[in-house]
């Protein structure tokens, strides 16, 4: 048995608190592969290499078990807030 989608979100959730976090398990279930989007302080003043490296330490345990791994998204608060903001005007 692979990976559940919650235990993902669980470590991420204990290891970088984020103020979004989505989970989709792309596997059909079996736990294999997943993709993330995930809003943390913790990645302020890093690039967005060094933020997908911090993503796969904290899953560090769980990657053993997981094959495909997409981090669709890794934004800082602030990034999240302006990008929230820029589709809400463009929808208006």
């Amino acid at each position: 048995m692979g990976v559940t989608k919650e235990e993902v979100e669980s470590t991420l959730t204990t290891k970088l608190s984020p103020v979004h976090l989505e989970v989709i398990d792309t596997s059909g279930g079996c736990g294999a592969s997943f993709v993330i989007e995930i809003v943390s302080a913790q990645f302020e003043g890093k690039r967005l290499l060094e933020r997908h490296r911090i993503v796969n330490a904290a899953l560090e345990k769980e990657m053993q078990e997981i094959h495909a791994l997409s981090i669709k998204k890794a934004l800082t608060p602030d990034q999240w807030k302006q990008q929230d903001s820029e589709s809400s005007q463009a929808t208006a």
